[in-house]
């Protein structure tokens, strides 16, 4: 499967669509498709999904495409996850790509020191997660809560939401989005 930009690009190219058409569809500014598309920046996941949301399709189809090949086991060792993010900032390890008729999307995230999700976003959908490391600054709505080792969130995520690490450390959360294709 082509680099993250690349293959965007190729959809958006299939589409006839110029990167303005795209941000205007997406609201994502047409400056951030530019770099993304470019390889330049790695874009959130909420991001990346208003932006396959305007391309009409969806997170699940867009990495499973060039994965399908794969034998559908049900356990999936740490290399197996698909990298969705930048492993260098923010690391989205997505779980299970190859599933058939997945239902859920499932990340193991990793936040490097100061490293956040990017401008709040919503889509539709319900998030959960747990912070397995680290302290993570969640702000859903109007309401923000640092929360640490063990403790947990879970909201309707139409509602605006924005994940910052908040410690001195990296931190881990262990999270789950459903549908996946919001």
């Amino acid at each position: 499967m082509p680099k993250i930009g690349t293959h965007i690009k190729q959809l958006r190219l299939r589409r006839r669509l110029s990167v303005r058409d795209l941000a205007k569809r997406s609201g994502i500014a047409h400056a951030t498709i530019s770099l993304i598309e470019r390889d330049k920046t790695s874009p959130s996941v909420d991001t990346l999904a208003a932006i396959l949301d305007s391309l009409g399709t969806t997170l699940d189809s867009f990495f499973t495409s060039g994965h399908t090949t794969r034998p559908v086991s049900p356990f999936y060792r740490h290399d197996d996850f698909v990298e969705i993010g930048d492993k260098n900032k923010l690391s989205y390890r997505m779980i299970g790509v190859n599933h058939p008729n997945r239902s859920i999307l499932m990340l193991y995230e990793v936040y490097e020191v100061g490293a956040d999700s990017g401008l709040a976003l919503s889509h539709e959908a319900q998030e959960a997660g747990v912070v397995v490391q680290g302290e993570v600054e969640v702000t859903v709505g109007d309401q923000t809560q640092i929360l640490g080792a063990g403790d947990g969130y879970y909201f309707d995520s139409n509602e605006p939401h924005t994940f910052r690490n908040a410690g001195k450390t990296k931190a881990i959360i262990i999270s789950a989005v459903t549908p996946p294709s919001y």
